[in-house]
């Protein structure tokens, strides 16, 4: 696929992902936080089409070359979009939809087949070397974003860790599967993104076509947060709050969700109620602006 597409695929997700309205318990387009905007997020949707054109341009460039994987970075490019960010917006508002949608990016350059690009994204974490981890460090560390790294001796908050990535050989993907028990991103990208190419895309797909993008985009983070506890939410105040927060959702769903008068009802209430809670599923938005990139790859790709 073409970089540039694929560049303006992953800016467009990010901006209509924080777009969604009343995505429950986030910032949306109604709703801003004390220490950050809806224009922030706006503002991160924007200013990391550099390096995602930057990691489509070397999928595509590495294609069909196994041994010249390692080449695209992926970890490098990370931090790079990371600090891009930072130049621009005071707060960690997109390091979890950067570590998605960067891989998503390189993937997406190295072949024109979506069902192709989870298998591509797997090859290519697999194939990180330790300086993409510790890349994968530094940046969680710019964004002030603690709890993805390895708890004990590789905690990410360590002076010390990232040398002991280099020492030990521990590559980015080593890092992501031990950090995939309790983190829910990580648990996506080692495991071929089972919720963006298996819930999320699809769930975006089908509401698009007759209820158009905003309530696409709401039905899709529901629906994942239905099903799978937001990890942020458990790192924050415990497994049993999230779940029990999933339940909310999971009842809002069996409501129809933002496609019935019911369920936007309930939807409002629960918004609300967690906004009052401090309970912000953020870890879904994640995964639902992944979600929605895939699908405007998918719609869109004839186009380029």
């Amino acid at each position: 696929m073409d970089p540039d597409f694929i560049a303006k695929t992953a800016q467009i997700a990010s901006v209509l992902e924080v777009s969604g309205h009343p995505k429950p318990g986030n910032v949306h387009r109604t709703r801003d936080f004390p220490d950050m905007v809806f224009e922030d997020f706006l503002i991160s949707g924007v200013v990391i089409g550099d390096t995602m054109k930057k990691a489509a341009q070397r999928g595509k460039e590495f294609s069909g070359k196994p041994n010249s994987i390692p080449k695209i970075e992926v970890g490098k490019l990370i931090k790079e979009a990371v600090v891009e960010t930072d130049k621009w917006i005071a707060n960690n508002t997109n390091l979890g939809i950067i570590m998605l949608l960067t891989p998503l990016s390189a993937a997406a350059g190295m072949v024109d087949d979506i069902d192709e690009i989870p298998y591509n994204i797997d090859e290519m974490l697999r194939s990180t070397t330790p300086n993409d981890a510790a890349n994968l460090y530094e940046a969680i560390n710019i964004a002030e974003a603690g709890g993805m790294g390895v708890q004990d001796e590789l905690d990410v908050g360590s002076e010390d860790a990232k040398n002991e990535l280099i020492e030990k050989g521990i590559n980015m993907f080593d890092v992501l599967d031990l950090s995939s028990q309790w983190d829910m991103l990580a648990y996506e990208l080692t495991r071929t993104m089972p919720i963006t190419f298996g819930i999320g895309y699809p769930t975006f797909k089908e509401v698009k076509k007759s209820h158009g993008i905003n309530k696409a985009t709401v039905q899709t983070f529901l629906t994942i947060l239905s099903i799978y506890p937001d990890t942020l939410i458990a790192r924050k105040y415990g497994l049993e709050t999230a779940q029990e927060v999933s339940v909310d959702a999971s009842l809002i769903i069996k409501e129809g969700g933002v496609l019935t008068e019911k369920g936007m009802d309930m939807l409002n209430n629960f918004d609300q109620d967690l906004v009052e809670k401090n309970l912000n599923p953020g870890t879904t938005a994640d995964l639902t602006a992944s979600s929605v990139m895939v699908a405007l790859l998918d719609e869109y790709k004839e186009n380029f």
